[in-house]
Order: C-alpha cells, then sequence, then structure tokens
C-alpha cells in the first residue's frame, strides 16, 4: 500500500481570516540556481523521517521549489510533498505520522518541468508487483525525449486528462517501476541506468531497501555516510555532518548501491569517465561540504588568492559579496595584502515571502538582499569580489549603490571565468543570448571591457580558467567546464529534445495532434534555441 500525501501551497487562511499568498519569490535573483538536493537514509530503529527532515534542510541552498520525503516501514510507502522551502512543507505533526526504516528526501529547483506540486519530489509508481518505488534526482538528463518515447509506448504516459508531472525524473521513475514488473529493483535499475544519458544523482527506495545511483561522469556530488545503526546518502557531506553520519566515501561515477538489512551492495553498471561539475566548487555547494577530497572553502580561498596574483589593483579594502563571494573575498585579500571588511549586509529572509510584493518592492531589487555599510565604504577604493557574473544586472546595481554610499572607486573581481554557454546538466543558467559575456563581438579584452563599461566598474578582472581549477586540486580532465569553454563532455541531442519544458512542450503537441510523442517533439524544432 502506498499513500502519496501533499497540503494546500497556494492559499492558506490566517487567523485574522486573510488570504496568505505562499512561496512567492521577490528578489530579481539572476545568480545560477543550484540545481537539486538528494538524501536518503537507512537505519532501523530511527526516525529516519525527521534524519530526512535535517538532511534536506542542510541541502536547501540546492533547491528552495519544493521539498519532499518518503518513508518505508517494510509494508507500504508514504510520500509528503509541497512546494515550498523545507521548513514550510514539514512540521513536528508531519514527520511525527511517517515512521519507518528507510526514507528518501529531495528538494527542488526545476531545471525540467514547471513549478508544480506534480513535479515536487521524490515521484512515485507502482509496479505490477504491487510494490511501491519512490526517487529523487539531482542533475538534468539529455535524452529525456528519448526515454519519454519509450515510457509512452509502454502506457506509462498519458497526454490528456488530469494534471501529470512533467520530469525526466518522473520518467525514470515510471520506467524503473515498469521494469520491477518482471525483476528485482536493483535489477531493473541495472538494466535502465545503462541506457540513460546526462547528469544524475539518485535516490530510490521500495519498502525494504535504499538505493542510489550516479551517473557516469559523476558531474553533481553524492557521498555515503555512516551512522551508528544505519547508512546515508547525501548530495553534499555538509548533510552528512548535520545528522551525525561520518563521511565513507564518495558514490563512484558509474555506481549503483543498494542498502538494506545485508548490508551495502555495490555494483558498477558503466565505466567511469569522471567530469565533475567545476561550478560546484565556485558558487553550487555549502562552504563546509567536501567535494573530491578538496574543502570547497578551501578551493574558494584559493581562488581568490590566485584571483589576487592575476589581477591585481591599487585598492583600501576588499569585501565579499554574500555569501558565496566571500571565501574569495578573504583569500584576494590575504594574496594581495590588502585589508578585508565586511561592507556589505544580506537580509538572509528576502528570499521567499508569505506577502505578495507590489510592484514597488520589486523595483527595490537588490536592495532588499544587500545593504551597504556606508561607515565601511565611505572614501575608500574598494576591491568587490564576486562568484561570477550572469547577465550584470545584480553587478550594475550592487556597483551603483556602493557608489552612491560614498565609495571612491569600485574594482570587480570574479572568482570564475566569464559563464559564455549554458548548461544542460542540472543548473538553470540564463539563455546564450542573455549571458552578457556572450554579448561581445570581439576578442576576449573587447568582451571583458565591453562587460566593464556595462557594469560601471573601474576594472574588472576574471580568475583564469587555469587557475580556477588548480584551487580545486582536481586534474582539469576531471572536471566539467562546459559553462566557460564550451566543450560538452556529454553529447547533447537535437535542439527540440532539450530545454526546460520539453516533456510539457512533447505533451502539448502530441495532446492536440494524436501524433506520438517522438514524432510530435520532431514538429517542434522552434521551441528552444540552445
Amino acid at each position: 500500500m502506498t499513500v502519496v500525501a501533499r497540503k494546500l501551497s497556494y492559499v492558506t487562511p490566517s487567523p485574522q481570516g486573510a488570504a496568505i499568498v505562499t512561496f512567492e519569490p521577490v528578489e530579481p535573483e539572476e545568480s545560477p540556481k543550484e540545481e537539486c538536493g538528494v538524501f536518503g537514509v537507512w537505519a532501523p530503529g530511527e526516525d529516519v523521517a525527521k534524519l530526512a527532515y535535517y538532511g534536506l534542510y542542510a541541502l536547501q541552498h540546492r533547491g528552495q521549489e519544493a521539498a519532499g520525503i518518503a518513508v518505508a516501514d517494510g509494508s507500504q510507502v508514504l510520500v509528503f510533498k509541497d512546494l515550498g522551502l523545507v521548513s514550510q512543507v514539514f512540521d513536528e505533526q508531519t514527520l511525527a505520522a511517517m515512521p519507518g526504516h528507510v526514507a528518501i528526501g529531495h528538494c527542488r529547483y526545476s531545471t525540467t518541468g514547471s513549478t508544480t506540486w506534480e513535479n515536487a519530489q521524490p515521484v512515485f509508481r507502482n509496479t505490477a508487483a504491487g510494490t511501491g518505488v519512490a526517487l529523487g534526482h539531482n542533475g538534468n538528463l539529455v535524452n529525456t525525449a528519448e526515454l519519454a518515447k519509450q515510457a509512452r509506448e509502454a502506457g506509462l504516459i498519458e497526454t490528456r486528462g488530469a494534471p501529470t508531472a512533467t520530469t525526466d525524473s518522473d520518467i525514470l521513475g515510471a520506467l524503473l517501476a515498469h521494469g520491477a514488473a518482471d525483476a528485482t529493483l536493483e535489477q531493473a535499475a541495472l538494466q535502465l541506468l545503462p541506457t540513460v544519458r546526462g547528469a544524475f544523482c539518485l535516490t530510490f527506495m521500495d519498502e525494504n531497501t535504499l538505493y542510489a545511483a550516479r551517473d557516469p561522469y559523476g558531474v553533481r556530488p553524492l557521498s555515503l555516510g555512516r551512522l551508528d545503526r544505519g547508512w546515508v546518502v547525501a548530495s553534499e557531506t555538509a548533510a552528512l555532518d548535520i545528522v551525525g553520519a561520518s563521511f565513507v566515501r564518495d558514490i563512484e561515477p558509474g555506481e549503483l548501491l543498494a542498502i538494506d538489512a545485508d548490508g551495502v551492495r555495490s555494483t558498477r553498471f558503466a565505466n567511469p569517465t569522471p567530469k565533475g561539475c567545476v561550478f560546484e566548487y565556485v558558487y553550487l555547494a555549502r562552504p563546509d561540504s567536501v567535494i573530491g577530497g578538496r574543502s570547497v572553502h578551501a578551493t574558494r580561498v584559493e581562488i581568490g588568492r590566485r584571483l589576487a596574483s592575476e589581477h591585481p589593483v591599487d585598492a583600501d579594502l576588499v569585501i565579499g559579496v554574500p555569501e558565496s563571494g566571500i571565501p574569495a573575498a578573504v583569500g584576494y585579500a590575504q594574496g594581495s595584502g590588502i585589508a578585508y571588511g565586511q561592507g556589505l549586509m544580506k537580509n538572509a529572509y528576502v528570499g521567499r515571502t508569505f506577502i505578495q510584493p507590489s510592484q514597488t518592492i520589486r523595483q527595490l531589487g537588490i536592495r532588499l538582499k544587500l545593504n551597504p555599510l556606508k561607515e565601511v565604504i565611505r572614501g575608500k577604493r574598494l576591491i568587490v569580489v564576486d562568484d561570477s557574473i550572469v547577465r550584470g544586472n545584480t553587478q550594475r546595481a550592487l556597483i551603483r549603490m556602493l557608489r552612491e554610499a560614498g565609495a571612491l572607486e569600485v574594482h570587480v573581481r570574479i572568482a570564475s571565468p566569464p559563464v559564455k554557454w549554458p548548461c544542460f546538466y542540472g543548473i538553470d543558467f540564463a539563455t546564450p543570448a542573455e549571458l552578457i559575456a556572450n554579448g561581445s563581438s570581439g576578442d576576449e579584452d573587447e568582451m571583458l571591457e565591453d562587460v566593464r563599461r556595462a557594469i560601471g566598474a573601474d576594472t574588472l578582472g576574471y580568475i583564469s580558467q587555469q587557475g580556477m581549477v588548480a584551487a580545486t586540486e582536481q586534474p582539469s580532465s576531471r572536471l566539467c567546464s562546459a559553462c566557460f569553454d564550451g566543450n560538452y563532455p556529454i553529447e547533447l541531442p537535437g535542439e527540440s529534445a532539450l530545454g526546460k519544458n520539453v516533456i510539457e512542450h512533447m505533451l502539448a503537441n502530441a495532446a492536440r495532434s494524436g501524433m506520438p510523442l517522438q514524432d510530435a517533439n520532431d514538429n517542434a524544432s522552434a521551441l528552444r534555441r540552445p
């Protein structure tokens, strides 16, 4: 037996009887969006739902659109999910009603599919054998159209009727459950996973067993941890720390783990070709996480030191843009000998609000999020260190604000190379046309000058790709830097098979035309231009 539960997410009555609109973003955030966070725990005798909750809380930075937890006690799978932050979706009463010995959790930022309850995870499917499969996915697939065609031909997707999930994750869950009709879930996974292309870190489960899998390129991080009475898997090691688990090892690219009463079983489903995302070190991961044996915080500080060496400038004070720019700013100060100071205050609660913002509030933009410490920056020549520049809107507004607060000069230093290419492996960057570093038709020097003028900085310097990679202490051959150099390690399909809403477009076309999914998709090649 399986129960999938939800609660009303959009409008909730307040004690005074007023309608409160929930989960409305108010900041014009242009930073790259984290892809998702996954967590899994197998621990008989422990409160696994609460452990999953704390694990997701530690991974909240990886996705703020929706959250969910699935638990099982050997006889049934219970899934509870909703739109919103982890703390908004779950309360003590809900967690207390979720007993079991195995659980998975997921916090979502949408890289495929719209922000709807149906697309929240974990996804769930029944098998023909009467068991259940719950699955959470971090990453993004590049052969979603091909897998969706398989699922449709097997009768696993409907193009008409009630709202349905439209994510690559749901397609995976459907095919996995379908394969388990006449095989074990482990056998079904070993059949399916070699056919899946793209970036994926999966946690999935049935009534008894926890599974974890990582794509052959290891684009996204996934780690295994040990509890006194069980095991934990998580997108980042910081989540292991939060729940009191000791780090055991990284799950290898191309590896499937099964965890149950017999222990941990490891099976290789594909030969590894490691290509970990370098942007995890630069921006995505928590600074207190460790990826590939290298501290994220130490990497960012080292990037700052190298940035100071590559782009020195005479100034009075180094400040970082909270939060991800701060470690690199500390490193820049160390490398340059220029004093570091806290010049910007961040409002930690601005990301989402229970009050629907007016246009006036929206126009405040970055001022809702950051406010300068005037007494610190007045009369100073500033070096401002940030993690990246995407469109340039945030930096332009920030520089204007710093000048208004009395800064004499503003020199911008960026802890990553220019972002020139979109990501198809789980980061929601802007489109190529919106990337400010893509807007120049000249050489590298002309591009830098164009960006500098556009954001209004006195000088501008990016860390070199070589400097960034060296700071990670990983061989460049084991890293994906496609957003900087356009070298995509996983082959991409035609443009019509890519895009955040690829399944929704396919379903809509199929419903209108009555054609099979693949044919309908072939007629929609103009839907997205990468």
